[in-house]
């Protein structure tokens, strides 16, 4: 009987030490770092959606690799016995990913704050140089080139506004970029011909104070023809009574040189003769002395440098005549109005009226800055 009871309270005994073993384990084991694992997870995440491996993509690849680190070693430790486990290092890699998302999302809302604010600024700055464009050289005779190439600024820049209404900042600025590059080289180019053409705006103003001052003296009628306005205006008096719009030559930047270019002539001219509809194919007609003398002596003066062939000819029949209207420049060098202008042109003028055709009667910079 006694060793029953001595064998009883030895099994009691080894129960209650391998219970005591066993709390022990579960007490003093650390418990699986699932909370911060997912925590780190979800932050990952959360910095993935809000484009962090596009804004901050050291940060958000950083981040990654911690996680990762922190998962392996996870798995790592648990294969390992019980008593054994250590997941600190678990913990602070863990720790380490969270915290590298949380910086990703505020680098990213920052990195898109700041991108939106300086394509706003951009996309303005474009849309200035745009009307800058329109206003100099809407109707300016580019080159088929620089025409296209500003138009694909435009539309560049009109995409551009669409993606960045839409948020996708990264494909607006490619688009903005290419954008750029077009628009501002188009009007560079443009800018030096037009400030070349300018070179010679004080001999246009020369010939127009000559015309008013004539009007005034002669107490008569004057034309004066505003080639980069297209206006045909009219003085009497010299005071300026009338304007109308005026469609040129389809090359008409600078002086008329030879038969055939297109180019609507610079110069004091005069109306030689006057054609009604049954004489001209234009409704009517003003007909002016080209070439005139100074016209003459500077198409000799290219022959003998040879800067025009010897087989050149200077050309003529320049008028002033109907047919207008259509919005373009369009006639092969003459200066064309609406039929019902050129009816009220018709009756003021006369044969001999003076007829001065300049590039601009108003200097380059004030254009630029009206």
């Amino acid at each position: 009987m006694r060793k029953i009871w001595r064998d009883v309270l030895i099994f009691a005994a080894i129960a209650a030490f391998v219970q005591l073993i066993i709390i022990l384990l579960v007490r003093f084991t650390p418990l699986p770092p699932i909370s911060k694992m997912g925590y780190a997870r979800k932050t990952l995440s959360k910095a993935g959606k809000d484009r962090a491996d596009t804004y901050s993509k050291k940060l958000y690849n950083e981040a990654k690799i911690y996680y990762d680190s922190a998962m392996v070693n996870w798995q790592k430790q648990n294969t390992t016995f019980l008593y054994f486990i250590h997941y600190e290092r678990v913990l602070n890699l863990s720790e380490l990913s969270a915290k590298k998302p949380e910086q990703d999302a505020v680098n990213s809302i920052n990195s898109t704050s700041n991108l939106n604010i300086k394509l706003k600024q951009k996309i303005d700055s474009l849309n200035e140089l745009v009307s800058k464009i329109n206003k100099l050289f809407t109707t300016y005779p580019l080159t088929a080139e620089t025409r296209n190439r500003i138009s694909k600024g435009k539309m560049l820049l009109e995409e551009a506004e669409i993606v960045y209404k839409k948020g996708q900042y990264l494909q607006a600025n490619r688009k903005i970029t290419d954008s750029e590059y077009l628009l501002t080289s188009s009007y560079e180019n443009a800018s030096t011909n037009l400030k070349n053409y300018f070179k010679s705006y004080y001999v246009w103003r020369n010939w127009t104070d000559k015309t008013i001052n004539e009007s005034k003296k002669n107490r008569d009628y004057s034309i004066i023809i505003d080639k980069f306005s297209r206006k045909l205006f009219i003085y009497f008096n010299g005071i300026r009574k009338w304007e109308f719009e005026a469609e040129l030559g389809k090359n008409w930047v600078g002086d008329k040189r030879v038969m055939g270019d297109n180019a609507t002539p610079e110069g004091m001219y005069k109306i030689t003769k006057k054609f009604n509809s049954r004489k001209t194919n234009y409704y009517k007609a003003l007909l002016l002395d080209y070439p005139n003398d100074e016209d003459m002596a500077r198409f000799k003066s290219e022959i003998a440098r040879g800067s025009l062939p010897s087989s050149a000819k200077i050309g003529g029949l320049i008028e002033i005549h109907g047919n207008g209207g259509k919005g373009i420049d369009w006639t092969e060098g003459c200066i064309a109005l609406t039929d019902s202008e050129m009816d009220q042109v018709f009756k003021i003028v006369k044969v001999g009226t003076p007829v001065t055709i300049v590039g601009s009667m108003i200097e380059l910079q004030y254009i630029v800055d009206r």
